[in-house]
């Protein structure tokens, strides 16, 4: 008997695709073309993998909240739209939230078999200290984005084995 199990869900509409990344409850993400499978039937895709996140610190009445709602969650799906472009909105400073990622999201349209946009929230949470001041030095966040079941196998296995003329040979300089 195996203690691991992996359960697959697919996320068929927005709502169903809004993640909230937990410590203790680890998942692998993956986007994959359904259409496309592996000569074993392995569908072709991405595994999207979590590094920078932080979870959101503000209430979500605060005014800033709402526009970053996009913030409530580390992973969204939505379907392809031209216009939604920015998850706060076209205009952050001046919105009132209206027209953000969270907004699109809860129309819970259909994802399954659509063109998607797949959004990664990243963060960090930052208490100020003396050495940020005046310029605070550079933090950065990232994430993975990894090809899952992209080749047949394994491309290393088609690397021709070393043999040892192909080895650089290290002599001692006559001179020395």
């Amino acid at each position: 008997m195996s203690y691991l199990k992996a359960v697959r869900n697919v996320a068929k509409t927005e709502k169903d695709a809004q993640i909230k990344l937990k410590l203790y409850d680890p998942s692998e993400f993956h986007v994959v073309n359904p259409t496309k499978k592996t000569r074993v039937g392995n569908p072709v895709g991405y595994k999207v993998v979590p590094a920078g996140t932080a979870a959101n610190l503000l209430d979500n009445n605060d005014p800033p909240q709402k526009r970053g709602a996009f913030t409530n969650n580390q992973i969204w799906v939505t379907p392809y739209n031209e216009t939604e472009q920015w998850a706060g909105g076209l205009f952050v400073y001046q919105s009132h939230g209206e027209d953000t990622l969270e907004v699109w999201s809860n129309r819970d349209r259909e994802i399954e078999d659509k063109d998607i946009v797949v959004w990664y929230t990243l963060g960090f949470h930052h208490v100020p200290c003396q050495e940020d001041f005046p310029i605070m030095p550079t933090v950065s966040a990232s994430f993975d984005l990894k090809p899952v079941n992209f080749f047949e196998s394994n491309p290393i296995l088609k690397i021709p084995p070393n043999v040892e003329s192909d080895l650089p040979i290290c002599k001692a300089d006559a001179s020395a």
